[in-house]
């Protein structure tokens, strides 16, 4: 069975697919929110995380968090999967 580019994006093994390094990831973050953009940071550098890490992570309320989140799932920025550990909880990734 062959691994998606989603499943090795957020297992870590696309070096340098998408994120920041990427021109059209920046330039749909441009027009983004400073919450979003600090989301869409910690998740370049931390890969695969959930609601409540990433508010840990960002120091922002949960509210602004989930505000972030769907902001950038608007754009196509960020995507979302079931937690393997956790099938309750949702973990976020950058998908660009």
């Amino acid at each position: 069975m062959g691994t998606t580019d989603t499943e090795r994006a957020v297992d870590g093994e696309l070096d340098g697919a998408g994120g920041f390094s990427d021109p059209e990831f920046r330039s749909e973050l441009r027009d983004l929110p400073p919450s979003a953009k600090l989301v869409a940071k910690v998740l370049e550098t931390n890969h695969a995380l959930s609601q409540g890490e990433i508010a840990e992570a960002t120091l922002l309320p949960d509210r602004t968090v989930r505000y972030a989140l769907n902001r950038l799932q608007e754009v196509e920025l960020v995507g979302a999967r079931h937690s393997f550990q956790d099938a309750r909880k949702q973990v976020y990734f950058i998908d660009g």
